[in-house]
């Protein structure tokens, strides 16, 4: 039976209930009035229900595309602006005990180099990553109780903190590790991360259990109660994401916004994050074995309609999608990407030598962070290095309800200019300064408050004299 507020997984994602979905929003994908009635109750910004934006994303009207489309711009305009946060990951460890199929960290895969980073090499690896501007990272490592137990992470996460190197700090470090226990959880959030990020890859519990053969990561209902366990220990900000191409992206997309109404019913918040993979090529990871995957126009409608049912809620695109891709979607809701990313353990402070490749996955978009920093300002985006709410207490809840009211703003706006300016002044080339500078005169006078615009032209001055992490 399916009941949003359950604790059990195989309840709160309820197989009937998606099933249902999929037959209403197949049997009204051409009814013309309810997808009206739809878009008109998105259009409130409040957002839609799973069964509502299932409609959405089977409607296949040329001219409602057109309308999904224009309000998921609207939408994302309206929370986000023309922000878009930088990260990079930071693989830790490719040890792994579980067999997933599609994840080249597979205990069964013999040829690809083992590592670990020791906390030596962390450290050269969080200096490169500071040298090349970065602010924030999500921290990934493989499920092995023996090599990467939590005391290894809650040990990188406090080496990571420590680290300034001339100008440079990791001011946010969000981890995406194996599901485990709320007193672990507690562990996590007493080290001070931002996020915890923890994939769904399917929601299809047959195909998840055939997926997932062997390791602890098999057991279904223990991995998709996970973000419940995380917020029972204290963690206010947890992030969602399937991977699409493992199974029908129709099931996995109403999946998705079913775990995102359970956390908004039963715990009072939904996630702070939802990323966006696809199956892509890796070690021995042929992504063509999966048949379930989609074409770019399909995965543009997925994310539109994503950012139309869920607001409030951050987006996430990596380096798995091409250039291309990624200019597409940003505009449709991705407020989060990564630039300059390495998926290898190691990489950022020496390049790995291709005969002792440790990647997760094939890297599509392989331009440097200044690149990327450089094209979206061309773009006329803002690149933003902020990490402010969560150092000012603004999780959770607290970030929901500003994000909902439109306050956010407020202190985005502010914070992503004046976190841009450090990077331009710090670590940026001679034609991403220029450009960015001519962005930061266009777009502080964008901050309606006189008083707060006067007071970042102060701490712009200020940056350029030398001090640094100025926060709203």
């Amino acid at each position: 039976m399916y009941d949003v507020k359950s604790p059990k997984a195989e309840e709160f994602i309820s197989h009937e209930e998606i099933l249902d979905t999929l037959k209403y929003a197949e049997e009204n994908k051409h009814n013309g009035e309810l997808i009206d009635q739809i878009l008109a109750k998105a259009a409130l910004k409040k957002g839609l229900s799973h069964r509502e934006a299932a409609v959405l994303l089977e409607c296949d009207i040329p001219e409602k595309n057109e309308l999904i489309f224009a309000l998921a711009k609207e939408i994302k305009q309206e929370f986000y602006g023309n922000r878009i946060v930088m990260f990079a990951p930071l693989y830790l460890s490719n040890y792994c005990v579980n067999g997933c199929l599609y994840c080249p960290y597979h205990y069964k895969n013999k040829h690809i180099a083992r590592k670990k980073l020791t906390q030596e090499e962390i450290v050269k690896e969080v200096v490169a990553l500071q040298d090349m501007g970065h602010k924030r990272l999500a921290l990934e490592a493989g499920e092995d109780p023996v090599n990467n137990p939590l005391e290894y992470i809650l040990d990188c996460i406090k080496t990571i903190y420590s680290i300034k190197h001339k100008n440079g700090a990791i001011r946010r470090v969000n981890v995406n590790i194996a599901a485990t226990t709320v007193e672990n959880y507690r562990k996590l959030k007493e080290a001070g991360i931002g996020t915890y990020i923890l994939f769904q890859e399917t929601y299809h519990k047959e195909n998840y259990e055939m997926l997932h053969p062997t390791g602890p990561k098999h057991n279904y209902a223990y991995h998709t109660e996970a973000m419940d366990r995380a917020m029972d220990g204290g963690i206010d900000d947890v992030g969602l994401g399937v991977l699409f191409g493992l199974n029908l992206y129709r099931y996995d997309f109403v999946g998705l916004l079913m775990h995102a109404e359970h956390l908004e019913a039963a715990k009072g918040v939904g996630p702070h994050t939802i990323s966006v993979p696809r199956v892509c090529k890796a070690d021995d990871i042929d992504p063509d074995a999966f048949d379930n995957g989609i074409d770019d126009d399909t995965f543009a409608k997925i994310v539109a309609c994503i950012r139309i049912s869920v607001p409030y809620t951050g987006m996430i695109i990596s380096t798995r999608e091409s250039p291309k891709c990624r200019e597409r979607v940003l505009e449709l809701g991705i407020s989060q990407i990564s630039g300059g990313s390495r998926t290898s353990v190691g990489g950022y402070a020496e390049e790995e030598p291709e005969e002792e490749n440790s990647a997760q996955f094939d890297v599509s978009d392989r331009r440097t962070l200044d690149q990327v920093v450089n094209w979206l300002m061309k773009l006329g985006h803002i690149p933003s290095f902020c990490t402010a709410c969560y150092r000012e207490g603004r999780t959770g809840d607290r970030f929901m309800s500003l994000v909902k009211s439109g306050q956010i703003a407020n202190c985005c706006q502010p914070n992503a200019l004046m976190t841009l300016k450090e990077y331009l002044e710090d670590y940026a080339s001679e034609e991403t300064k220029k450009n960015g500078e001519v962005l930061i005169a266009k777009e502080i006078n964008n901050i309606p408050k006189e008083k707060v615009r006067e007071l970042v032209k102060q701490h712009l001055t200020e940056i350029e004299q030398g001090q640094r992490d100025f926060r709203l």
